[in-house]
C-alpha cells in the first residue's frame, strides 16, 4: 500500500507479510545415501551452504557408477512439504544429475525410493540452485528422498532444502 506524503516528496512504502519466512526443515534432519565417496557423507547435502565446488569439500556424493543410487532426509516427524531445493555440483559434471526424482512420503519401503514421486529433474545446470514444487501442490511426508534411476549413475547434491507449509507437522 502506498500513500501519499503531504510533507515530502517521496513515498512511504508498507508492506505487510504473512508470518515469517519458513526455516529449512532439512537442516534438523539426518541424512543418508545409498554409498559414500571419500569424505562426501549424506550430510553435507544439509550443512546449509550452498558451495557447490566438490573439492571445498560442502557436497554429498556416492560411489561411481552405481546402480539406482539415492539420497535421503529423515525430518523426524512428518511435514505438508511444499517445495524442495536442489544445488547441483558446479565444478563439472553437471548432467549427472538429469533424470533425478524427489519422492516423499512416510515409508522406508526400499530405503524411501518407493514414495510417490514430487517432481523430475531434467537438467540442473553448473552451481545452480532450482526450486521444485510437487505436482499437485504439497506432499505429506517425513523422508525426502532424491533417487537416480539407472545403471552406472553417480549422484552428487551440494545442497538439498526443504520447505513445510507453516503449521503443519503431524506426529507418527
Amino acid at each position: 500500500y502506498t500513500f501519499p506524503c503531504t510533507f515530502c516528496r517521496k513515498r512511504l512504502f508498507l508492506v505487510f507479510f504473512q508470518g515469517y519466512p519458513l526455516p529449512n526443515l532439512a537442516l534438523k534432519g539426518e541424512a543418508t545415501q545409498s554409498s559414500t565417496l571419500s569424505f562426501a557423507a549424506a550430510s553435507k547435502a544439509i550443512d546449509g551452504r550452498r558451495s557447490s565446488f566438490y573439492t571445498n569439500g560442502f557436497c554429498s556424493h556416492t560411489a561411481e557408477d552405481e546402480t539406482d543410487p539415492w539420497w535421503r532426509v529423515d525430518l523426524q516427524h512428518s511435514f505438508t512439504i511444499t517445495s524442495v531445493k536442489v544445488t547441483n555440483r558446479g565444478d563439472c559434471c553437471a548432467e549427472r544429475l538429469d533424470g533425478a526424482e524427489i519422492r516423499i512420503g512416510n515409508s522406508l519401503e526400499n530405503n524411501g525410493n518407493n514414495n510417490p514421486k514430487c517432481a523430475s529433474i531434467s537438467h540442473i545446470k553448473a552451481g545452480k540452485t532450482y526450486t521444485y514444487q510437487c505436482d499437485g501442490g504439497s506432499m505429506e511426508g517425513r523422508f525426502v528422498n532424491l533417487f537416480l534411476p539407472g545403471q552406472k549413475k553417480t549422484l552428487t547434491l551440494c545442497e538439498v532444502e526443504v520447505y513445510a507449509a507453516r503449521g503443519r507437522a503431524f506426529s507418527d
